[in-house]
């Protein structure tokens, strides 16, 4: 089974969120299981410096605007996985994001450039750009690759099957409606039972459209997106193709995510062996100015501070939080105004809340590790892969009862506690009011220290392995496969 990965960011090098993560670890585990998978990303600096043997497949030439393209293959960094890169300097090889500048703001040429990705993609679907490998299956993520999805339809002598994954429903690639002359697609795709999106072009809607089968990483965000509330103003769309959606749960990768065996935390433990976990929350502590408390209860954020996050909720129980002598540790970026409120309780604050408004890959395995419980209170939530790690790290996550938060943690009910399958907090009421009800309830389970760690250890144990994701993917491209031939 060839497959191609297509999309714009992947860890270690470019990550704005879970999506680098997938994409570092889920083709690794399809080649575990026997695959042939090559990755197609964008030539960002990060990644085009990154890449070891880089040699030429082809020149493109001039195409969307820019005078040089040419198509680099090679290997990834630490996993040796085989990529694809597109080369056109003068679209990827800037200061800044993979999607936006130093400044905060969109790039201009944001449609030109994931236009040229997804339009490479099909050329290569199509054997026109490597005479030596040609893909069974296209798989497209998010957005940024969903056009690759409307290109091979369009280019009909293709035979590779499409996959389309819905990271995150709300970000949606849209453009204006001006510009759909610069896509080189026949005017048939710029009207609403194609890419027209009430007024505007949407990329998302090429995925969500075009693909043979799309799916999203969990099976409860899967039935969400199909409901007004959720569906981003597309659940007709997704309504339409409901036979051919699915929900494949994102896993983690353990070889990154092991508290037994991370180096970079102050000490390692397990579920067997617990006694790692308190230095490791004295050590945060300490790197915090936080006050060294062993017995008080330790909170942390990991994330993007935004709405859909729920960080403003957060912001309201505070005040009870601190009254009950906790503490809270923030690692994330984002809205100003949330930034410049949780600082605000920071300065205000200095013993019991430590924040820092940086992306660090680091520090989040040091708050994780060393925090007792993980706020994550988001509004929606496609996966989430944060509660996964901090489960397997003994942190429980808090989580608001949606999308792949439901489907990964397991709430502390008296049942559940007594049936040992407890492995966090949930709550369904996305208020202050639901928040600060389930946050007690982690305040009072943290006081019964036997029940506490009973909880931990049943967390420690959960496997969320990207091998049980990739035998999923497997069977959807075999069975995709089939149906084509």
């Amino acid at each position: 089974m060839r497959v191609l990965h297509v999309a714009a960011e992947i860890f270690p090098l470019v990550k704005t969120g879970g999506l680098a993560d997938v994409l570092g670890a889920l083709p690794q585990a399809l080649i575990g299981q026997g695959a042939d998978v090559r990755l197609l990303l964008p030539g960002l600096p990060q990644i085009i410096d990154a890449v070891l043997a880089p040699e030429t497949v082809c020149e493109i030439g001039a195409v969307f605007g820019a005078a040089r393209v040419r198509l680099l293959r090679g290997l990834m960094p630490f996993s040796r996985v085989p990529v694809y890169v597109v080369d056109a300097p003068y679209f990827y090889r800037r200061d800044g994001g993979p999607y936006q500048n130093s400044a905060g703001l969109e790039w201009p040429d944001n449609l030109q450039r994931f236009a040229l990705l997804g339009w490479v993609a099909a050329q290569l679907a199509a054997g026109e750009l490597d005479a030596d490998w040609l893909p069974d299956v296209v798989h497209a993520h998010d957005w940024h690759a969903a056009m690759a999805c409307a290109y091979i339809v369009q280019h009909l002598p293709t035979q590779a099957a499409t996959v389309f994954t819905v990271h995150n429903l709300a970000y949606q690639g849209l453009f204006s409606l001006a510009d759909f002359h610069l896509l080189g697609l026949p005017s048939r795709f710029a009207v609403p039972s194609a890419l027209e999106y009430h007024g505007q072009l949407s990329f998302m809607k090429a995925g969500l459209k075009f693909a043979d089968a799309v799916t999203t990483v969990s099976g409860s965000y899967a039935r969400e997106i199909a409901t007004p509330e959720f569906g981003c103003g597309l659940e007709g769309v997704i309504q339409s193709r409901a036979g051919n959606v699915f929900g494949v749960l994102n896993g983690v990768d353990y070889a990154v995510w092991n508290p037994e065996k991370d180096v970079g935390i102050v000490a390692p433990y397990s579920a067997e062996q617990l006694a790692g976990k308190a230095l490791c929350k004295a050590g945060l502590q300490a790197e915090m100015g936080l006050a060294p408390a062993p017995d008080a209860p330790l909170f942390g954020v990991v994330s993007r501070l935004t709405a859909q996050k729920g960080l403003d909720l957060v912001l309201a129980v505070l005040p009870g939080l601190l009254a009950a002598g906790a503490q809270l540790v923030v690692q994330g970026s984002g809205d100003r105004a949330l930034e410049a409120a949780f600082l605000e309780a920071a300065r205000s604050h200095p013993q019991q809340v430590a924040v820092r408004t940086v992306y660090d890959e680091a520090l989040a395995h040091r708050v994780i590790s060393g925090a007792d419980s993980l706020f994550m209170p988001s509004r929606f939530e496609p996966c989430g892969l944060t509660q996964l790690y901090a489960l397997r790290y003994g942190c429980l996550p808090l989580v608001h009862h949606v999308g792949g938060l439901a489907d990964t943690v397991v709430d502390a009910s008296e049942r559940a506690l007594k049936a040992d399958q407890a492995t966090g907090f949930s709550f369904g009421e996305a208020s202050p009011h639901g928040l600060g009800l389930a946050m007690q309830r982690v305040l009072d389970l943290y006081h019964q220290p036997e029940q506490w760690q009973q909880a931990m250890r049943r967390a420690m144990r959960q496997e969320f392995s990207w091998d049980v994701a990739a035998r999923s993917y497997l069977e959807l491209y075999r069975r995709l496969v089939a149906a084509a031939a």
